[in-house]
């Protein structure tokens, strides 16, 4: 992290002073993450949050393009004014200057730039260090120069004209005051050697070197007369205490580049052919996408639920599961991903040693209305930190679902900006080709890394959320509409909306089908799986009986009887069907011709006997050559043993045609039920990429917009800077261990020591910033905190696992 700058804070503080409530509540409103618990108790307290680098951090990455280059051209001027601002980005007048005007209007509501009393724009200081080198250009003058001595200040003057007498700080406003106006000097390199000219011009379009930081003292290159004619005029500076090359000032360069350039500033976002859509279609489109993928995913999970898939030993499931699972729901490796990854954040699956298994959240999820369900998958699907349907790495080769690798970064704003992006368009139109909305997505949110296995622009991402129902015909439909509302109510009443109720009635046919129209309730489903093989999903879903589909049921101890009342129950009404014949005449001889053939030879286990009512059968079975490998033997006319074990035994009959069934040691018949997996590990989640704000935007949602304006009036009315605690002046910490931890974290702000003693007191997670014994410094997110001064122990998310940290190497807090 870096170090907040003093100049930048007090600024900030006086801004929010002078702001009126509405402002503050629009700062609260744009960077969450500043107003989090504890509630910051003064403007001084709320500009030092507002400062942090991690808080900056996450503000960055929800910027529009306009917004960054904006930003970028004040943290390269900055301080700078407005007019040298938009002189820059040429946005001097007419609609450009509109532009920019409701731009920085934007960026002062993050509290990144924001209008000084001085006139001039200021910037936060962590903004300054997003860019190695701002717009390409270097440090300004003062900057460089400020370790330069009076001395040498002065031969640079002489050498550029000018008589310079006084200190140095004067010889310094007086070269900062020539090299800052375009016309001298360009006047002065127009004068210049050959060679200079060229170096200096080529030098002012390019990116600055990074220096190599190897100590004063070693050989350094000469150099050449057009570098030492720069350098004796502060055109280029060198750097006395390290090695590398000489650097040109902000200053300088764009003096160079001459008034005819300015920098990138794209205020109009890129067009999107569009046509006209009506609310009733789009609503009807995004409900059938929405039914289609529910239904799908509910298939899915069941699969998950029957058999587990395999984990690869690298991590995660791979292609031959995700293909698998995709024969046995009927629908395509991408729905097979989302369905998977949002399953496994909603906390539906998780680990059971090799496998992927259901957890028990699973069974009260699976009994759920369809919207109910959509609606924990569409939730999950919203904050995932990777794009699940990225089944391609750099080099083409195959992505395993839910391996837990670190993400790309700003999936979750690559997202925000889709929506933000539909949500542009014209009301009642929809993108001709969805596919241009990739192009808008880049302008929403530029900094946002794409998948390498797109064809498009975020063709992926379009993907899903087409699939979802988050987009119809081009538009955003109601499901987006809630989903960038961010509250979990809102997207439940979209599904609800959308999505009718599930069904618990089918139609059967003549041909041994079922075809359910709508979403089948689960009960039904269960109904169905259990006697027909499922042929189809969707917005309707076919299921197909045949013998050994009826004889699996009553395997698991159906009847006759009781399968045809069980089906008749759910039957809808048909021409063919009778009072005395609620089921279609060929399903109804099914069950009865198979039912009649179930259980006439019985498999005993004594590895194993087969006995049977009926000699003539059991010497059959004993003659057939298919079932040799079984070694059976006949010892008596209903008795026949075999060498093989019982449950392949009763597979290879089965395989043969026939209808055996097993018998426990008590001489009942054993029912077949599918057992359930049911998991508690639960699985590798990725790490969350800077700037999207998962816990923040919770935080977020939870306050309206009452509560933001409450903590702004607290704030304009509490004093400037909140008086720090001090037991000597009676002035007594909030609790015993805000006053341990300032006892022994000597480096942190008092507003980090609240911070952290809130999470204390709260158990709840926290990120620091940490300098270990070897001097390296990272950042890591702590939970299950227990201070035992002058330690903290935590579960260190970094290296998943318990650690012990130094309260005194603690350098910085914040939110996790």
């Amino acid at each position: 992290m870096f170090p907040i700058g003093k100049t930048s804070g007090s600024t900030l503080v006086a801004w929010l002073r002078g702001a009126d409530a509405a402002q503050v509540v629009r700062v609260l409103a744009s960077r969450p993450d500043a107003a989090v618990e504890p509630e910051p108790r003064s403007v001084g307290e709320l500009a030092d949050r507002l400062q942090r680098p991690a808080s900056v951090a996450l503000a960055i990455p929800r910027l529009t393009l306009p917004e960054l280059q904006v930003a970028e051209g004040a943290a390269a001027l900055a301080p700078a004014t407005r007019d040298v601002l938009a002189n820059l980005l040429d946005a001097t007048d007419g609609e450009r200057a509109h532009q920019l005007e409701a731009v920085l209007r934007e960026l002062a509501d993050r509290a990144l730039v924001w209008p000084g009393g001085d006139g001039r724009l200021h910037v936060a200081a962590p903004l300054r260090q997003v860019w190695a080198a701002p717009l390409g250009l270097d440090a300004p003058l003062a900057r460089l120069l400020a370790d330069t001595t009076s001395t040498d200040l002065g031969r640079m003057l002489a050498a550029v004209g000018i008589t310079s007498t006084g200190t140095k700080q004067k010889r310094l406003a007086a070269l900062i005051d020539h090299h800052g106006d375009p016309d001298r000097v360009t006047a002065l390199v127009a004068k210049a050697p050959a060679a200079a000219r060229k170096l200096l011009e080529q030098r002012a379009r390019q990116a600055p070197e990074r220096s190599a930081r190897i100590l004063y003292g070693l050989p350094r290159p000469d150099p050449g007369p057009g570098e030492r004619w720069a350098l004796e005029r502060g055109l280029l500076i060198r750097d006395g205490r390290w090695y590398g090359p000489a650097r040109m000032p902000s200053e300088v360069a764009l003096a160079l580049r001459g008034t005819g350039w300015h920098a990138p500033f794209t205020p109009v976002p890129p067009a999107v052919r569009t046509r006209p859509v009506t609310g009733s279609a789009v609503d009807r489109e995004a409900a059938a996408a929405a039914m289609a993928f529910a239904a799908h995913a509910s298939s899915v999970l069941a699969a998950c639920a029957a058999a587990p898939p395999a984990r690869l030993k690298s991590g995660g499931v791979g292609a031959r599961e995700l293909s698998r699972l995709g024969k046995a729901a009927k629908c395509d490796d991408t729905v097979v991903r989302i369905a998977l990854e949002s399953a496994a954040a909603a906390g539906l699956l998780a680990r059971d040693g090799d496998r992927v298994a259901a957890t028990e959240a699973y069974d009260g999820w699976a009994e759920g209305e369809p919207a109910d369900r959509l609606a924990v998958l569409l939730r999950a699907w919203w904050t995932l930190p990777l794009t699940p349907g990225g089944s391609r790495d750099e080099e083409g080769k195959a992505l395993p679902a839910l391996a837990g690798a670190p993400p790309r970064g700003g999936c979750v704003q690559a997202r925000h900006g889709l929506l933000a992006s539909a949500a542009r368009l014209p009301a009642g139109e929809g993108a001709t080709d969805p596919a241009d909305l990739g192009a808008l997505i880049a302008w929403q949110r530029p900094l946002v890394d794409q998948l390498a296995q797109d064809a498009s622009p975020f063709a992926t991402l379009v993907r899903e959320s087409e699939l979802l129902g988050v987009l119809a015909l081009g538009a955003l439909s109601p499901l987006g509409a809630a989903l960038d509302a961010d509250g979990p109510d809102a997207v439940a009443a979209a599904c609800r909306r959308l999505l009718p109720a599930s069904t618990g009635s089918a139609r059967f046919g003549s041909d041994l089908t079922a075809v359910v129209a709508g979403t089948p309730s689960t009960p039904l489903v269960t109904l169905l799986d259990s006697v027909a093989d499922r042929e189809a999903t969707g917005t309707a879903s076919v299921w197909r009986f045949s013998p050994d589909s009826v004889r699996r049921a009553l395997d698991a101890g159906h009847t006759a009887d009781t399968l045809t009342a069980d089906l008749a129950a759910v039957a809808v009404a048909t021409a063919a069907a009778t009072t005395t014949e609620p089921l279609p005449q060929p399903l109804a001889y099914l069950i009865r011709d198979t039912a009649r053939g179930h259980g006439r030879v019985r498999v005993v286990s004594a590895a194993c006997v087969i006995h049977g009512a009926e000699p003539a059968l059991l010497a059959e079975l004993a003659a057939h050559r298919g079932l040799a490998p079984l070694g059976l033997r006949q010892l008596a006319p209903t008795v026949l043993i075999s060498r093989t074990p019982p449950d392949e035994t009763l597979a290879a009959l089965r395989s043969a045609g026939y209808a055996p069934v097993a018998e426990e040691q008590d001489g009942s018949v054993r029912i077949e039920r599918t057992r359930r997996h049911r998991a508690t590990n639960p699985l590798p989640t990725p790490r969350r990429p800077a700037g999207t704000r998962r816990k923040a935007v919770r935080v977020a949602g939870a306050r309206t917009a009452s509560d933001l304006a409450a903590v702004a009036a607290r704030l304009l009315a509490a004093p400037q800077e909140a008086p720090e605690p001090d037991p000597d002046d009676g002035r007594p910490y909030a609790s015993d261990t805000e006053e341990i931890i300032a006892g022994y974290a000597r480096n942190l702000s008092f507003t980090d020591v609240r911070q952290l003693a809130h999470a204390v007191n709260e158990k709840q997670s926290i990120t620091v910033e940490y300098t270990a014994t070897s001097g390296n410094t990272t950042v890591r997110t702590l939970s299950r905190l227990e201070l035992d001064a002058p330690y903290l122990h935590a579960w260190c998310h970094l290296r998943d696992a318990e650690r012990v940290f130094t309260l005194s190497r603690i350098h910085g807090v914040m939110p996790s």
